[in-house]
């Protein structure tokens, strides 16, 4: 409805716009100008899909812009005329405008092109000899330039008031543009020496032996499962070897902040494999399967280990293309029986427990608030069928409406994957209805002024939707009292914190054998389709706490000694054996 809205809005400035240039009727027209760039700003920002819905219908930003001008000469020729010195002043100034933006935009792409086709960028590393510009403002290094576009409001405006405001609003919004375009031609010319392949990978390859890296922490991968590396960086920075993080896809470090490990960005696979400076380095964590990793496993140097983003019962916890690597680490002894039940290839010498050392501040309170906390926490759709475990479309929005109507009232914190939706639209379809309905529940509750003293309720709960990468799923955890995931490496993990879980039932199998197929919910309530099993969890008496215990032992192996320790123990066996 609000997109409807901004659309109608938008475009209805326009028939206004032409019916006051040709009356002419100067005050409405100013009126209604301004009002159109209002919206048009409103709709390049608070509703972010209208400018490209607008494109596709051959109504993109340019041509609204070139609309609005449009009418501003018919104005001023309907009251000055066509003769008039200013109307010519004025046409020329708005043809001025477009040339100024189409000069800023050959400037911006080169700037853009020229940083892009650097063959190596780093972060957390020492390369200022490479003299890197500062990037200007993001106005000016927009390479659509729509800022520009802007300007053309003080002759638009200023054909309200008259032919003469009008185009000296045209000149000097020709001369702002020709500033802002100017402004630019330093940045480019201090970027230029960055297109010297072969100096920029000397620099940067000396800064690294320098460093002499250990061990590697390679991924490739989309933005959105930057998750997967990332939940390793605080372990990588207390290991007793030097690790460095090795990246392929361009602007990925910037989803890795808040980590001191240097950081290189190699997107050539030919760079990468005759990058010599990484040569002091004997071992190579990955982290997620795809197949860029095979440039790093081309490198004889390098003993590889598959480590995975997270310990789960799903079919990408035993992938037969593990067996590629020289060894697999996995957290405990579930683990390791997944390899040998799925008999994938990959020998159990070549297996090694190494613990989970993200869990360490999972805490086995709870929030200790007045009312109790469930963490909805379902997992995404998998690439493919054989991979399907999510909740979210079958069952998501009904089990959250559930949770919401529940008596005694419970706080609902929703925190989907990060790939939600990137297979299946439905699943982007369940989440909205699922954070609809919890704003309105928030909503709800911001209009109750009192408690319900007749129930002893109070409207004090306030729910929590996370979409982001904070709060982390580790803090969601310490936050609750319960939680509701799917097969995945959320209900392992959660498993540290010994708390009541439930996990849903998708595929429908009789309990016994959803136990089998799927150890790691042994300890857990399991929750139909239906929602049976629901009730249970939420009501009854915990009866599983013993369950969950051994459970935790079995997945992430002995308490003592702890993961870090066991973990910086693999490391150091790879560098004694080498």
């Amino acid at each position: 409805m609000r997109r409807l809205i901004v659309i109608a809005a938008l475009l209805g400035c326009y028939p206004t716009l032409l019916w006051s240039a040709l009356w002419p009727a100067p005050v409405v027209f100013g009126a209604v100008a301004a009002l159109s760039y209002a919206v048009e700003y409103a709709a390049s920002h608070a509703a972010r899909p209208l400018p490209e819905l607008l494109g596709r219908v051959h109504l993109g930003v340019t041509l609204r812009f070139a609309a609005r001008e449009t009418m501003a000469l018919l104005l001023v020729a309907r009251m000055a005329g066509v003769d008039s010195p200013w109307f010519v002043a004025l046409a020329s100034g708005i043809f001025a405008i477009h040339v100024v933006r189409a000069g800023h935009t050959a400037l911006a792409l080169r700037l853009k092109g020229t940083l892009s086709r650097m063959p190596v960028t780093t972060r957390n590393l020492d390369v200022s000899a490479l003299r890197i510009p500062k990037m200007p403002p993001p106005f000016l290094r927009d390479s659509r330039s729509v800022r520009f576009l802007y300007l053309d409001a003080l002759p638009v405006v200023g054909a309200a008031v008259g032919a003469v405001p009008a185009a000296i609003g045209a000149g000097l919004a020709v001369l702002l543009g020709a500033a802002g375009a100017l402004a630019l031609i330093p940045y480019v010319r201090r970027a230029t020496p960055l297109t010297d392949k072969a100096r920029v990978l000397a620099v940067v390859g000396e800064q690294v032996e320098k460093y002499r890296p250990e061990v590697i922490l390679y991924f490739s991968g989309a933005t959105a499962a930057a998750y997967q590396a990332r939940m390793w960086l605080p372990t990588l920075e207390r290991i007793g070897r030097r690790a460095i993080v090795v990246l392929r896809e361009r602007g990925m470090a910037n989803h890795l902040d808040g980590t001191t490990l240097p950081m290189l960005c190699i997107p050539s696979a030919a760079d990468l494999m005759s990058f010599r400076a990484l040569s002091s380095a004997k071992l190579c964590l990955y982290v997620s399967n795809v197949g860029r990793n095979v440039h790093m496993l081309r490198i004889p140097t390098l003993r590889s280990a598959f480590l995975n983003h997270g310990d789960s019962d799903k079919e990408a916890s035993f992938n037969p293309f593990s067996r590629v690597y020289d060894e697999v680490w996995v957290a405990g002894p579930a683990g390791r029986d997944r390899y040998r039940r799925a008999r994938v290839g990959v020998r159990d010498e070549n297996i090694h427990e190494v613990g989970r050392p993200q869990l360490e501040g999972i805490s086995t309170e709870g929030p200790g608030l007045p009312y109790r906390t469930v963490l909805y926490a379902p997992t995404w759709e998998g690439w493919n069928d054989d991979l399907f475990h999510t909740s979210l479309i079958t069952m998501g929005p009904r089990l959250v409406r559930a949770l919401l109507d529940h008596r005694p009232r419970v706080r609902v914190i929703y925190k989907p994957h990060p790939l939600t939706g990137h297979r299946d639209r439905s699943a982007i379809r369940a989440h909205r209805k699922i954070v609809a309905m919890i704003e309105a529940a928030e909503l709800a509750k911001s209009k109750a002024r009192h408690p319900s003293r007749a129930t002893g309720e109070t409207p004090r709960i306030e729910h929590l939707i996370v979409t982001g990468p904070e709060p982390h799923l580790y803090d969601c955890f310490n936050q609750c009292d319960l939680l509701i995931s799917d097969i995945s490496s959320v209900v392992a993990d959660f498993l540290a914190s010994e708390k009541p879980y439930a996990v849903t039932n998708v595929a429908g199998l009789e309990e016994r054998a959803f136990h089998e197929r799927y150890p790691s919910t042994e300890a857990g309530v399991l929750i139909g389709e239906d929602l049976a099993g629901l009730a249970e969890f939420l009501d009854g008496e915990d009866t599983l706490a013993r369950a969950r215990i051994k459970l935790r032992s079995h997945l992430f192996g002995a308490e003592y000694p702890d993961a870090l320790t066991r973990f910086d123990a693999a490391v150091e066996r790879v560098f004694a054996g080498s």
